[in-house]
């Protein structure tokens, strides 16, 4: 039986990354990835119209400057329809909140937030950089925050559906507590290799024992790239 949308604490959240065909989603120096095609691109584009916000870690943000906003006149009509604001909160996660305020980022047309603790928070006290700033609890020496504290509060701030984009050591996290419900993977033809090169999943790693089921919900393909589409299974199912 599925879950009852309305008696969830979290937010439906779903992780969506273009990796190598290694795995990888950056090269040994982490150079901002640009090796996924248009159609990734557009993919990309029309899951972000699809959820209420979008996250991403401070080593994302600094590696692009950027993020995406909603551009195709299409997906912006379907987000009115469905009365949405024409662009989704666009989250940052920083336990530090060393960010650098002239990145573009921060002249881009969207809602943002950042998460960050009560040390992080201090930087951004007196500018008008973030529409809101949310202090979270670490969990350990990682940067690990709350997230089951950290979430629900997302929820009730009207993010009913939350998408993930990197990096590695966020998408662990939440992976670990077990609030990641699906994942978007574009495979590109394109092999890295190198032990340092950044793998979707980062963290300490999970043993066999208690690696993380899929179930494959669709797979599709465009020209050379193959998009596959996870749901993650918990241990009840």
């Amino acid at each position: 039986m599925s879950e009852n949308p309305n008696k969830r604490k979290y937010p439906q959240t779903t992780v969506i990354l273009a990796m190598t065909a290694d795995g990888k989603i950056a090269d040994r120096i982490k150079t901002p990835a640009k090796f996924g095609s248009n159609a990734d691109q557009a993919h990309l584009e029309a899951q972000i119209a699809l959820v209420d916000g979008v996250m991403f870690g401070a080593s994302t943000l600094r590696a692009y400057g950027s993020s995406l906003p909603i551009t195709n006149p299409h997906l912006l009509w379907q987000r009115q329809e469905r009365i949405k604001s024409l662009q989704p909160v666009h989250l940052v996660v920083s336990a530090s909140g060393n960010l650098n305020p002239q990145e573009r980022f921060f002249q881009q047309p969207i809602p943002r937030w950042l998460l960050t603790t009560e040390t992080g928070a201090v930087f951004w006290q007196d500018k008008q950089r973030f529409e809101r700033v949310l202090i979270g609890k670490l969990l350990n020496e990682y940067n690990s925050f709350d997230w089951q504290e950290i979430l629900p509060q997302f929820k009730q701030l009207g993010i009913e559906k939350l998408a993930v984009l990197g990096g590695g050591e966020l998408v662990a996290s939440l992976l670990s507590l077990d609030l990641i419900d699906e994942l978007w993977l574009t495979v590109c033809p394109i092999i890295f290799g190198g032990k340092n090169a950044p793998t979707p999943v980062e963290g300490i790693g999970f043993l066999q024992s208690q690696g993380k089921k899929l179930q494959l919900l669709e797979v599709k393909q465009i020209d050379q790239e193959i998009f596959l589409h996870y749901k993650l299974l918990r241990s009840k199912e």
